[in-house]
């Protein structure tokens, strides 16, 4: 019969050696590095939030405003799902996972203003824009008062930044109406470039698109974001401007059904295939199921009432500590402070009325 397999047995008075484990020495007084905290930067998940860019972010967190755990935090810290934190006393709920954010197309009318705040009280897109339950609307790019077109609203600042920043060169397209007509000549020289107060500008492309009499329809393309830009490359050549609308912004065109001054929101789907343009992390979360009719709902063109928007972060921290409570009522001198006659009188009163109810009920019961 075969015996089973032991291991040889060691010589008596002799043991394995241990092995130790390496200690790192430390200076006297001096504590061990420790291991670098798993986390996001908080600014980052502010950011995602859609409370602000993350530049704002930064600068509310220098102002000593955000605490973790009972701590002032610190531009670049760290946190995780544990920690708790807070804006003053607010309690601030961040998407430690990424979640698919939202996208909305605006056609601009002329004569709105691309502002949250204007001095002048005069009418701002943001006064329109539907409420929104995490974060805030950002617009990405601006059109002054005198152009109509694409506008795109989101509440992710990592997408609008993607967009915005200089160094992508996202194509801008539009549609320009001026009053006469560029010749050959000047057209090449728009391509090529010219000289601006600001500096040297150009239009990637540029071709004429009809007209009647002397306005003359052109489209152009640029890559820069500067202010009335078109119009002062026009106006270069003593042409001015009379219509300017924005038909194209990156990969989103202004859809055909959306008419002057209504708005739509862009299905999952599109997000997703945005997000994938920008190079942004796409949400692990499966899209959310939605019947025919709820997705025809949630992506119908509707005009927007107006109504007051949320505020960012960082204007509600600068905000005064009392904007928010009622303005006192003014004391008259004449108020007369009701007496505890006056309490009495009204309860006789009120009996007296509650009988005479129930008298003629009774009085009237059993006709018909």
């Amino acid at each position: 019969m075969a015996r089973p397999f032991k291991s040889p047995k060691t010589v008596s008075g002799t043991r394995p050696p241990k092995v130790q484990t390496p200690v790192a020495e430390t200076a006297e007084g001096v504590d061990a590095p420790s291991a670098p905290r798993s986390g996001q930067r908080l600014h980052k998940l502010l950011a995602m939030a859609g409370f602000g860019s993350r530049r704002e972010m930064e600068t509310l967190i220098e102002m000593g405003r955000i605490t973790i755990n009972g701590q002032v935090a610190q531009v670049g810290a760290v946190v995780d799902e544990h920690d708790i934190v807070r804006l003053d006393s607010r309690i601030l709920h961040l998407p430690f996972e990424a979640e698919l954010p939202q996208v909305l197309l605006y056609h601009k009318p002329e004569g709105e203003m691309v502002t949250q705040d204007d001095p002048e009280g005069r009418a701002t897109v943001f006064d329109k824009l539907p409420r929104i339950k995490q974060g805030k609307w950002i617009a990405i790019g601006r059109l002054d008062m005198n152009t109509s077109g694409l506008l795109i609203f989101t509440n992710s600042g990592e997408l609008a930044n993607r967009f915005m920043h200089p160094r992508y060169e996202v194509e801008r397209e539009y549609a320009v109406r001026i009053l006469g007509e560029l010749t050959p000549e000047q057209m090449s020289q728009l391509t090529h470039g010219i000289e601006l107060e600001d500096g040297p500008a150009n239009f990637e492309s540029i071709y004429a698109n009809g007209g009647e009499g002397a306005n003359k329809w052109y489209q152009v393309v640029i890559k820069e974001g500067r202010n009335r830009e078109v119009r002062r490359l026009f106006e270069a050549f003593h042409l001015p401007v009379s219509r300017l609308m924005r038909v194209r912004f990156g990969p989103i065109a202004l859809p055909p059904r959306l008419k002057r001054g209504t708005m739509l929101k862009l299905e999952q789907k599109q997000v997703v295939a945005l997000l994938e343009w920008a190079g942004l992390p796409v949400p692990r979360k499966p899209l959310k199921q939605m019947s025919p009719h709820d997705r025809d709902r949630a992506t119908r063109v509707f005009t927007p009432k107006v109504r007051k928007q949320r505020r960012s972060l960082l204007e509600a921290a600068n905000a005064p500590a009392n904007s928010s409570e009622r303005p006192a009522r003014a004391p008259t001198g004449n108020r007369r402070i009701r007496q505890d006659s006056d309490l009495k009188q009204a309860s006789l009163q009120n009996a007296r009325i509650n009988s005479g109810a129930n008298k003629r009920s009774d009085r009237n019961r059993g006709r018909g």
